[in-house]
């Protein structure tokens, strides 16, 4: 995983040091994007066209930490493109699954970008998704 973004690293850490209770999201949602976000959030999603949405995770499609680190234990398979997505570079972790809402939690680029066109399956394969706390 690339980064927490700032949002998340301040929540974690006023949490650690019992300045205010950081709150399990209710949503985790997983999102694309064709230019890089950064730690203050930004990047340019996938365009909200073509049967594009963030894809929904549940706990248990995550297996528990251990050793600073967490990865899919179920495939997240995105809806099928109706049109082009462009060249996703890179993916995030989210708080919300409405598009353009909610709050930006971790960042990374894709080890290869893919160009996503009309008919294209997108998916994370079981593992293909690590998080890691250094």
């Amino acid at each position: 995983m690339g980064s927490f973004t700032d949002y998340l690293e301040n929540k974690v850490l006023d949490h650690v040091v019992g300045k205010t209770s950081f709150t399990m999201p209710a949503t985790v949602a997983v999102a694309l994007f064709t230019a890089a976000p950064s730690d203050a959030g930004g990047g340019t999603e996938v365009t909200n066209a073509n049967n594009y949405a963030r894809k929904t995770t549940a706990g248990t499609d995550w297996q528990v930490a251990a050793s600073g680190a967490t990865q899919n234990t179920a495939a997240i398979t995105f809806n099928v493109p109706s049109g082009s997505w462009g060249t996703v570079t890179h993916f995030a972790i989210m708080d919300s699954a409405t598009y353009g809402a909610g709050n930006m939690l971790m960042w990374s680029a894709l080890t290869t970008p893919q160009a996503i066109g009309s008919g294209n399956t997108v998916s994370f394969a079981v593992g293909d998704l690590d998080l890691t706390l250094d």
